[in-house]
């Protein structure tokens, strides 16, 4: 009998786990995320993961490690950002500092999925190469502590010495009148496409 009340109470662990874990991507959705944001404001018609843009664009998009305004910015994964990021280059403002669009980055109000623009980006990395920046993060005022690796740009049309503009993302009504998960969200996010 104890060994059966055991098993119970340990499938019904195992079952409670595999909710949480199963439900934690649909929490996700609740927010705008850093993919859709970059496809629609550079024009790279790209999905999935940020973290495999770099190697999704190979063959159908020009890369390189130089900054130009209008590319993507390709973070890779790491422990901190599992799944990667993707960020629009909006200004060259020195051989080592850009400014950025991007989304989910910064909780801002305590909200995650904002979008964020003309966000300082500094090169720190040894070779002066865009492989390692960090980052403005807003709740602290400044540049993130941590040192985030770069896979490099992808440009949006034509050749990696060529610049394109990007489009301008008009943030939608939800992401800029107050808001807040659980308001019909998961409908927009599912219409931009993951």
């Amino acid at each position: 009998m104890v060994q059966r009340r055991f098993l119970n109470a340990a499938v019904a662990s195992a079952m409670t786990l595999a909710g949480l874990l199963a439900g934690a991507p649909a929490a996700a959705q609740s927010y705008l995320q850093c993919v859709p944001f970059a496809r629609a404001e550079s024009g790279v018609d790209i999905r999935g993961n940020a973290k495999t843009w770099w190697a999704q664009a190979a063959g159908s998009y020009a890369r390189g490690n130089e900054p130009r305004p209008g590319a993507v910015m390709a973070f890779a994964g790491t422990h901190g950002m599992p799944m990667g990021h993707v960020a629009v280059v909006k200004k060259i403002v020195g051989d080592r500092e850009i400014l950025i669009d991007h989304a989910n980055w910064s909780p801002i109000n305590g909200r995650r999925g904002q979008i964020e623009r003309d966000v300082r980006v500094v090169d720190v990395s040894d070779a002066g190469d865009w492989s390692l920046v960090r980052v403005w993060y807003a709740p602290i005022g400044g540049l993130g502590l941590r040192a985030n690796p770069v896979q490099g740009f992808i440009y949006a049309g034509g050749e990696a010495g060529g610049t394109t503009p990007a489009p301008s993302f008009k943030a939608p009504v939800w992401a800029t009148n107050d808001w807040k998960p659980g308001n019909g969200l998961a409908l927009v996010a599912a219409s931009l496409g993951n």
